[in-house]
Order: structure tokens, then C-alpha cells, then sequence
């Protein structure tokens, strides 16, 4: 294999991308970030053509799993298939939820304050979930005490405020005033535990989701996943629970709301310890959440679950045939008809095991919140268990301020305080497994298998050429290097590929040209964008239109969830922290199939069909995103004989160590520095020579 490869400007400054387009949040182009507030930058042409192309091919994706894991349930018909499948889903759970901590370090415990309350006090707790990483919380203990008492671990939704929040107060202090002990503690990034402050303490990423997904989208790279790293810490948070002499273990549960509902989902398919469970305002099922173009933080999107054919109702199952409500709203943004899916399975499960009764469902009137009347149906729920009241309204509650239920000085753990960040957690798991790397590293022949295995990529004959269609649309003044041009949608797949435009002086015949006698030579620019933008104002590009030789076919190509594929679904913000970028590659990392994978596939598919009409003499460019994709199908297909790269990202590593990085989700690949990295890749497409 012989490339010409040229690199230029390489991305060292992981604030910019090429051509001096400004970049903020994650990292997006000033094009692409016109509706996210960017001042001068000009939007997307409305030349748009498949704005809901990745959108119907992850909904087909997803459906497919739906239905083959629900057969699956739905054949259960006897107590022994119903137990060998509770065991075999807590198998799968723990294969999501992997990599674990081993070992249960100290949890340095102490109470740094006491408040006396009517009926119940509320001692101020901090404990380390791992070494020096502090964890804050409230433990809510009733007065009046005649022996040992039920104990539930409460978890917090997506309050800025974590534990203080008022819902969050409330269902901590109602369970006390009845009677049982709840120790509630603050989610990573909320509360005492924002993860990026300045030196005044000032936030700098606002938004508990944000911080979550800042941080959880960088910690795939070295194969770390949010949820897990929350759901350790809410199983310290039992083990602090279940030290308390007051506890009694025979009755000890979980519950939360929204962001907490999911940890408590996750923590119920984890943990063997709970003898109940109440998850409020999250269960649904996956179908639906994407049906409904419903983006979800990255704590909530277990990379590999969908591979594994886990749905919400399984992490349930996991605890069968311990009892289980689930808390429901009938406005809720998660689905209640997935709510009553999951509901329904674990009816037929539950009553496989002689247990229907102990599987139930409320679904309160209003809308998304841990809400009165859905707090008094887990009163109820978890009283009709432990006999700790008999009470079915929810007592008189008095919430408190925040700065009265601090457990540090200031609000805030800190690094000042001793604490650890999860970035400083991942930059040294990054810098180990480089180490790692370069102790032992990967011979040609097998860096090219970990690339490919890494990408996940469907099977692929270069033989075989996919088919295109002809989009009606073709010449015409647009601006382009070229007077003429057409449209070509390349089916890489069934329901997705890449758009090409291909470019020429002479007019073009509906049918992709073949290439002269003896072989063509074409110029393939994968888009940074979009390719219609930058044929139109991309001067890296136009200055290589302007440098072929005659006779040269341009094909400039957007890959799926590029340019005229951008999809316009999931709220207004393709690409912003929480838009369609990042869903579909939160989904796709799910089905362990990275959007970045298929991005590549696009490209080579391709090349496929190109080299199919004779065009043999491969000329790759792209620049900025367009690099990853392109440099990796340039990298894994001989038949590309020269690679022009504008400004790529200089290593995955970068991205990890950096603690303020700007490469989105979609451009990363779950636990890929584990086994191989950019720089690697990059070296192997330098010319062969001194």
C-alpha cells in the first residue's frame, strides 16, 4: 500500500477547527452553530434531503431488538424457564455495567452536623465511594425509635441543588416522619458535588445534565460508563445504610425520581441486597424513547444494553420476585405507554414465579416529578412491606434551605476540600492505558483487525458495489468549483448511506460516469459539515478542486448524520450537548455499534461503488470531523492511494486528558484506548519512505 499522505494543521489546538471556524460547547462547526447561538456563522443550506434518514434507521434498529427480546419473554411458560431468566439477565446487566470496581475501599464515614426536627432528625453525612471521592448526603432518621427500622436509599433526579431539591426533601422527610430511615445523597455533578468549578467555586459547565454528559462522553474512550460509576455510588450508599446500627436489613429499598429514577432502575439490576424498589418518572422502554426522539443524559444510555437485549422492564426483572412499583405519570415525557410495556412483561414473569401481586404500577395524573400523590403511592407501597405506619397520606412536611443542609462549609466538596473529579479519574486511567500501549504495541496486521473490530461495522464485500439512487435535482448555478453536478444516494445500508454530489465540466448522464479506459482518477472529499457548504466556500476544498488534473471526478460526500443528512429531530439543536448527534450515537453505542462506524462504512461503500466504474486512482480529503471517517476508510482500504487530511484530531487521547475537550460523542468509540489510538492510524497512512 502506497499513500501520499499530507496532513496539514494538526488539530493541537482543541479549540479550533480548520479554516478558523470558532468552536463552542462540544466542539461544532460555526456553520452547524447558527441556531445554537453563534453570531456570524451561516446556517446550513436548506438543500437538505434526508433530515429524518438516521432517525428511521435507528427507530428500525431498535424495534428489531424490541421485538426479538420480547418473543423471547413472551415464550416463557413455566417457574424454571422464569428463574433461569432472571439469572441469565443479571448476567447480561453486569456484562453493560462493566468494568465494576473490585474491591470495596473504606468509606472514611462522619457526620459533620446534626439538625433536630419534629419526629425525625437529620444527620449530615460524608463518605468515600472510592478513594477520596466524596460523596454527600442526608440521613433521615425517625425519633421515637422502638428497635430497628426500615432503611431506603434515595436517589436524585437532575436538580442542580441534588439532595436539597424540594421533591427530594420531601420523600426523605415523609418516609422518616412514617417511620422508616432514608439516606438520600447527591448524583454526581449536583449538589455538594459540581465536577468543574473555578477558584471561586463558580460553575463552569451549568446544568446538571451537562455536567454529566461532559463528563460521561469522555469516559468512553477508556471504557468507563457514568452509570456505572453512579450506580458504585449508590451501592456505597447501602453499605453506609446497612452499618447503621438503627437499620434493620430485612427492609431496606430504593427509590428516586427522573435522573434518580434511572439510577434506581440501574441499582435494582445490580444489586442483590434491595428487598424493594420504587423507580418514579423514568421506566418506559427503549422503543419508545426513541420513537419519540426523547435524548437522554449519557448516565442514562448504557453503552452495549441494546446488544444485549436489555430493555427497562429487564433491569426489574433482575430483582424478581422481590416487590416492585413502578411509579408512572400520565403527562410524562417518558412515555406511560412504555411504562405499561414494562409493566405488562413483568406481569407475565412475575406471575411465572408465583408473585404477580408483588409486581405493580401506579401512574399518577400530572406531569414529570416525584409529585404528592406518586411519593404517597411509595409510602404506601413500602409501609404495606415493612408495617413501619399505617398512615396513606403523606404527613405535613417543613423543607429546609440549602445553606442549613450543607454538609461542607461552603456547598461544595471541592478539590480544596480533598476530593477527586471524575476527569481526574479518567485522565489517569487515559495516561495508564498509553502506557499500557506502548509497552506492548499492536503489529500492522493487528492494528488493523482492532480498527476494524472497534468500528463494529456490518460485513462488507468491496466486490460487491452497493446501489445508489439518482437524485432528481442536478446543474444549475449553486456556487460549486464545477458548472455541472448531480446528486447520489449511496445505500450503504438498508435505509441509511451517504449523499454525493459529483462534480463536472461537461453535462452529466444520469448514470455515475465510468472512468476512462485504464482507470480514473478521482478526488473523494468527506464532509466536515456539509458538502454542499463547503463546495461552495470551503477554500481547503476549492483549492484541491483547482489542482486536479483534467479529467478528475470531485465526489464530494456527506455521511450519514452529515449535511443533507443532519437530522432535524430531537428538539431544535442537532448538534447541540443533548440534540441528534449526540442521541443517535448515545443509541448506537448502546446496540455496540458506533455512529462513527457507520460513518466509515459510508465512506467505504463508497469507494466501493467508485472503484465498481473504474475509478481506481483514489484521491481522499476531508478535513476536521470529515477526518475520522475518511482517515479510517483510507486506513483500512488499500485501494486509496493518497490521503489529504485537514486539521484531524491528533489522538482520543488528547480528547481524554483534556478536561475541557470539544469533540462530540458521535467522533468517539467506547474503550477504544484500551486497545489502540489516532496516533497509530495516522503513522500507518505516512508515505512509505524516508
Amino acid at each position: 500500500m502506497h499513500h501520499d499522505f499530507t496532513v496539514s494543521a494538526t488539530r493541537r489546538d482543541l479549540f479550533h477547527l480548520a479554516g478558523g471556524l470558532a468552536l463552542t460547547g462540544l466542539g461544532l462547526p460555526a456553520g452547524l452553530r447558527a441556531q445554537e447561538g453563534g453570531k456570524t456563522a451561516p446556517a446550513l443550506d436548506p438543500f437538505q434531503r434526508f433530515p429524518r434518514m438516521v432517525h428511521e434507521y435507528y427507530v428500525e434498529k431498535v424495534r428489531g431488538v424490541e421485538r426479538r427480546a420480547t418473543a423471547r419473554k413472551a415464550a416463557l411458560s413455566t417457574k424454571a424457564e422464569a428463574e433461569a431468566y432472571v439469572i441469565d439477565v443479571r448476567q447480561r446487566i453486569a456484562k453493560a455495567f462493566d468494568p465494576m470496581p473490585v474491591e470495596k475501599t473504606p468509606l472514611n464515614a462522619k457526620v459533620t452536623g446534626i439538625l433536630d426536627r419534629d419526629g425525625y432528625t437529620v444527620e449530615k453525612v460524608i463518605f468515600e465511594s472510592r478513594p477520596k471521592f466524596y460523596v454527600t448526603a442526608h440521613l433521615y432518621l425517625p425519633k421515637n425509635r422502638s428497635g430497628k427500622v426500615p432503611g431506603v436509599v434515595g436517589s436524585c433526579g437532575h436538580s442542580s441543588n441534588g439532595k436539597n431539591a424540594d421533591a427530594y426533601q420531601s420523600f426523605a422527610q415523609g418516609l422518616a416522619r412514617l417511620g422508616t430511615a432514608c439516606l438520600i445523597f447527591d448524583p454526581i455533578g449536583q449538589g455538594e458535588r459540581s465536577q468543574y468549578l473555578d477558584e471561586n467555586r463558580k460553575l463552569l459547565i451549568p446544568g446538571a445534565t451537562r455536567e454529566h454528559n461532559h463528563a460521561g462522553n469522555q469516559m468512553e474512550l477508556v471504557g468507563e460508563f457514568l452509570g456505572s460509576w453512579r450506580a458504585w455510588d449508590g451501592i456505597r450508599a447501602l453499605d453506609y445504610l446497612l452499618s447503621r446500627p438503627e437499620i434493620d436489613p430485612r427492609h431496606v429499598g430504593i427509590t428516586g425520581n427522573s435522573g434518580g429514577g434511572t439510577l434506581t432502575t440501574w441499582l435494582i439490576g445490580l444489586e442483590r441486597r434491595w428487598t424493594m424498589g420504587a423507580p418514579a418518572c423514568f421506566i418506559s422502554t427503549w422503543r419508545r424513547a426513541m420513537d419519540n426522539e426523547l435524548s437522554q443524559d449519557n448516565e442514562q444510555c448504557p453503552p452495549r444494553s441494546l446488544a444485549y437485549e436489555l430493555d427497562h422492564d429487564d433491569y426489574l426483572a433482575a430483582m424478581a420476585p422481590r416487590p416492585i412499583i413502578i411509579l408512572a405519570k400520565e403527562q410524562d415525557f417518558f412515555d406511560v405507554r412504555g411504562a405499561e410495556e414494562s409493566y405488562g412483561r413483568l406481569q407475565h414473569l412475575y406471575g411465572l414465579l408465583g408473585a404477580e401481586e408483588k409486581i405493580q404500577l401506579h401512574i399518577g395524573p400530572t406531569t414529570h416529578g416525584y409529585t404528592q400523590e406518586n411519593r404517597e403511592a411509595m409510602y404506601r407501597f413500602f409501609n404495606s412491606i415493612t408495617g413501619a405506619s399505617e398512615a396513606t397520606a403523606e404527613p405535613d412536611l417543613t423543607l429546609d434551605d440549602d445553606a442549613t443542609l450543607w454538609c461542607t462549609p461552603e456547598g461544595q466538596v471541592g478539590p480544596d476540600l480533598g476530593s477527586r473529579t471524575v476527569f481526574s479519574f479518567t485522565q489517569e486511567k487515559a495516561e495508564a492505558l498509553k502506557t499500557a500501549r506502548a509497552a506492548d504495541p499492536l503489529s500492522p496486521t493487528d492494528l488493523r483487525k482492532a480498527v476494524d473490530d472497534a468500528l463494529a461495522m456490518p460485513e462488507r464485500d468491496p466486490a460487491a458495489p452497493p446501489d445508489y439512487r439518482i437524485l432528481r435535482a442536478y446543474g444549475g448555478k449553486r456556487g460549486y468549483p464545477r458548472e455541472r453536478w448531480i446528486h447520489y444516494f449511496v445505500e450503504s445500508e438498508p435505509r441509511i448511506g451517504a449523499i454525493c454530489t459529483v462534480l463536472g465540466d461537461e453535462p452529466l448522464h444520469s448514470r455515475l460516469a465510468l472512468a476512462p479506459e485504464g482507470g480514473g482518477r478521482v478526488l473523494l472529499w468527506i464532509a466536515d459539515r456539509s458538502a454542499d457548504v463547503e463546495l461552495r466556500e470551503d477554500p481547503a476544498l476549492r483549492e484541491l478542486v483547482a489542482a486536479q488534473e483534467e479529467n478528475t471526478l470531485i465526489v464530494a460526500c456527506d455521511p450519514r448524520g452529515v449535511g443533507d443528512s443532519l437530522p432535524n429531530t430531537a428538539g431544535n439543536k442537532p448538534l447541540g450537548y443533548y440534540g441528534a448527534d449526540y442521541h443517535y450515537a448515545a443509541y448506537a453505542n448502546m446496540l455496540a455499534r458506533p455512529y462513527l462506524g457507520g460513518k466509515t462504512y459510508d465512506v467505504l461503500r463508497t469507494i466501493d461503488l467508485l472503484v465498481s466504474r473504474g475509478w481506481t486512482d483514489i484521491h481522499l480529503a476531508s478535513k476536521g470531523f470529515g477526518t475520522l471517517p475518511g482517515g479510517l476508510a483510507a486506513f483500512l482500504d488499500e485501494r486509496v492511494k493518497r490521503v489529504t487530511l485537514h486539521d484531524p484530531l491528533e489522538s482520543w487521547h488528547s480528547l481524554a486528558t483534556t478536561e475541557h475537550y470539544d469533540w462530540p460523542l458521535s467522533h468517539m468509540i467506547f474503550g477504544v484506548l484500551q486497545n489502540w489510538d489516532l496516533p497509530e492510524v495516522w503513522a500507518a497512512l505516512k508515505p512509505q519512505m524516508a
